[in-house]
């Protein structure tokens, strides 16, 4: 079973890319007990997350994180790994929101990652049921990664989202 996590950082932001590979790794060794599964995670500025915002979920506003699946089931090419999507983060978003709340930057991008990664999986959080059970299987990614759990609720009040791409 591999994991392909593919990290675009073309503004160079200072970040720990092994933790973000990490969170997603562990998310998917959670989910998937075969397969080889990838995914990509683009983390850009606060201008192209809200263009995103605005065409896919009508949001005129930057955001922490976005998730755009590849569709149910995952994409599958010949000889490749079954593509989940894509993670959009809002760096300078997601960097005000850790300095705002007091939590590492690393630890609340790799939150991000972590409940981005949930989302490809289907993972969401519009009932109680189902926050539950995303809530759970994001605590145990967290406490895998040793991230306090802490900073769930605080980040989980902003307006992050999840849209796909038709």
């Amino acid at each position: 079973m591999t994991f392909q996590i593919e990290i675009q950082n073309e503004a160079a932001y200072p970040l720990d890319e092994a933790l973000l590979i990490t969170a997603a790794r562990t998310v998917l060794a959670d989910a998937f007990t075969d397969g080889d599964f990838a995914l990509t995670v683009v983390v850009t500025d606060d201008n192209a997350v809200a263009a995103l915002n605005r065409q896919y979920r009508q949001v005129d506003a930057p955001t922490d994180v976005l998730s755009f699946p590849a569709g149910t089931p995952p994409v599958e090419f010949d000889d490749e790994p079954r593509y989940l999507g894509d993670l959009v983060i809002g760096y300078p978003y997601a960097s005000a929101q850790a300095s705002r709340e007091g939590h590492a930057l690393n630890d609340s991008l790799a939150l991000l990652v972590v409940h981005g990664t949930l989302h490809l999986l289907g993972y969401d959080h519009d009932t109680l049921e189902r926050r539950g059970k995303m809530w759970a299987a994001q605590e145990r990614a967290l406490k895998t990664l040793n991230i306090p759990v802490e900073i769930v609720p605080a980040l989980e009040s902003g307006t992050h989202g999840e849209t796909e791409l038709d």
